[in-house]
């Protein structure tokens, strides 16, 4: 199976003693990509609170193991119109999220995420390793 995978999972791995449902999704996927905005968060949380250790495992998982996915213009478009959308609803949801759901949506991936309410309604397959 291929995902996109949130950056809670991303910051679960990379504790010392990771959710165990998380560690068996692991072994289930055979390719796993990230968002930009993933990895932007991830440098974010990782600047405001330094930590090498983090750091130097997050850099080498992605380089040994994920595809980085770009924002293009269609992604874009439907991430706007999506939040839109759901906001018409009554559903407000964060730029972020909506950017990470419309890249899932674009190129036909699972997304992975703690997360489950933030993308409901997004038209996506959203799967949940801590339940």
């Amino acid at each position: 199976m291929n995902c996109l995978c949130d950056t809670n999972v991303l910051s679960e791995l990379c504790r010392p003693f990771p959710n165990q449902g998380v560690i068996e999704w692991t072994h289930t996927v055979s390719e796993i990509s990230l968002s930009v905005i993933t990895v932007e968060e991830i440098y974010f949380g990782l600047t405001r609170r330094p930590n090498v250790r983090i750091l130097r495992w997050f850099e080498a998982f992605v380089t040994d193991n994920c595809s980085v996915l770009s924002v293009n213009a269609e992604i874009a478009e439907h991430a706007g119109q999506l939040r839109a959308e759901l906001s018409l609803r009554g559903q407000t949801r964060t730029q972020a999220d909506m950017l990470i759901a419309a890249t899932a949506s674009a190129h036909g991936l699972a997304l992975v995420t703690r997360n489950e309410r933030d993308f409901a309604d997004c038209g996506i397959v959203v799967i949940n390793p801590f339940s």
